[in-house]
């Protein structure tokens, strides 16, 4: 019996040592000062951006057409190489929940590349998603916004889930 007293202690013990900051499921606060970050949870894990936080983002006006891309890389993740966020011939402002279908002119989407493999999936073969630009400063060339939206994986079916998504970070023009 005093062996069992013991062992309960020890278990209460080591559960209430457990530090919130040890929790690699935390994603990085929303921000909106340029500070580098695209993070989201993917089926309940977290995704962070491992890029050293300034990665590919754009805003540009080409051929009369306003293209918008950001793509951030989380190289400690089983599932994704890359997940993007995009406009194609179609402007963005700050403050406006877009919804994100599918890679034609006059859209938003979302996309992702499938870790060791040569597959993608976009959100035109899903119930689509949401992307909110939460900033949008064209005189320090900063963006922020939050995301979400599911995808299709192309060889299993599953519908893989990327929710509380989040960036912040500077784009070129």
């Amino acid at each position: 019996m005093k062996h069992i007293f013991l062992i309960l202690i020890l278990l209460a013990t080591l559960s209430c040592c457990k530090n919130d900051d040890d929790n690699n499921d935390t994603l990085p606060p929303a921000t909106q000062t340029g500070a580098g970050i695209f993070a989201c949870y993917v089926n309940g894990t977290s995704y962070i951006d491992t890029s050293g936080g300034y990665f590919n983002c754009f805003y540009q006006f080409i051929d009369g057409e306003y293209f918008f891309g950001i793509g951030g890389e989380d190289n400690n993740h089983n599932l994704f190489d890359q997940i993007i966020l995009a406009s194609n011939a179609s402007s963005i402002e700050e403050g406006i929940v877009y919804t994100l279908t599918c890679n034609l002119t006059d859209s938003y989407y979302g996309e992702v590349a499938f870790t060791g493999q040569l597959l993608d999936a976009t959100t035109c073969n899903t119930n689509f998603g949401t992307m909110t630009i939460t900033k949008l400063d064209f005189t320090n060339n900063i963006i922020s916004g939050t995301f979400e939206f599911d995808i299709i994986h192309p060889n299993t079916g599953e519908t893989i889930q990327i929710r509380e998504g989040r960036f912040d970070t500077l784009f070129t023009q």
